[in-house]
């Protein structure tokens, strides 16, 4: 669990802000009191997408509102503090409407992933499973800082130890093991490859970003991002 990376952002973070407190008022005021029900109502199934099931919501619908559904305290308060965490950067880099972009659309891309590995790997069991969890938008976020601040030390803890280690090491860290877990995600109940499908998102949105700078000529700007 990363604790901090010493880098304060230049201007408050009100698109992550936002964001966070939208996830918490759902899950209190919309989850907690009905929590059941709620999951299987505004979640994302992946056998809406080739229709061999009647879902609750459309899928152009459920695999938004399943960015802010939650399955637990501890899901939601591990999600929303890496969110905090990396976000705050994150949103310093791409500018607010742009980093709104990179958050909605790298959920869109973990949807993604996540269907059409299913529809190839898994079973009509795991199609029908609701799917919920800002997880896979929020590894967009965290494939954006992997190329943005790769220098950046992450405090993080290694069993009971404080250690501080190299943003580009962390997130790949985090990004081998979602992959080396995904090809049994169907059997856990972690949809692994809609983290591996944002990441990526985020990867190629923050080169993207990069690309821009040198073609405006504000080479000078980038190292001042890299933590």
């Amino acid at each position: 669990m990363p604790i901090t990376d010493g880098m304060p952002p230049r201007r408050f973070p009100l698109v992550t802000t936002l964001i966070i407190v939208a996830n918490f008022v759902v899950w209190i005021f919309y989850e907690l009191p009905h929590l059941d029900s709620a999951v299987l109502h505004s979640a994302f199934y992946v056998c809406s997408v080739n229709g061999s099931c009647d879902a609750p919501e459309p899928w152009p619908v459920s695999w938004f509102t399943a960015m802010f559904m939650h399955a637990s305290w501890s899901h939601i308060l591990g999600n929303m503090w890496f969110l905090g965490l990396f976000g705050k950067n994150v949103e310093d880099a791409f500018g607010r409407a742009r980093y709104l972009a990179l958050y909605i659309g790298g959920g869109f891309a973990a949807a993604a992933m996540q269907t059409v590995m299913t529809l190839i790997g898994g079973t009509a069991a795991d199609a029908m499973a609701p799917m919920v969890g800002a997880s896979g938008a929020i590894a967009a976020v965290l494939g954006a800082y992997w190329v943005l601040y790769p220098q950046a030390r992450i405090l993080t803890l290694v069993f009971v130890f404080p250690v501080r280690v190299r943003a580009w090491i962390f997130l790949g860290l985090w990004f081998v093991y979602q992959l080396v877990e995904a090809p049994g995600g169907h059997d856990g109940g972690t949809a692994f490859f809609a983290h591996v499908g944002g990441f990526v998102f985020g990867v190629l949105a923050a080169a993207a970003l990069a690309r821009s700078w040198r073609r405006e000529g504000r080479g000078a700007a980038a190292p001042a991002l890299t933590g």
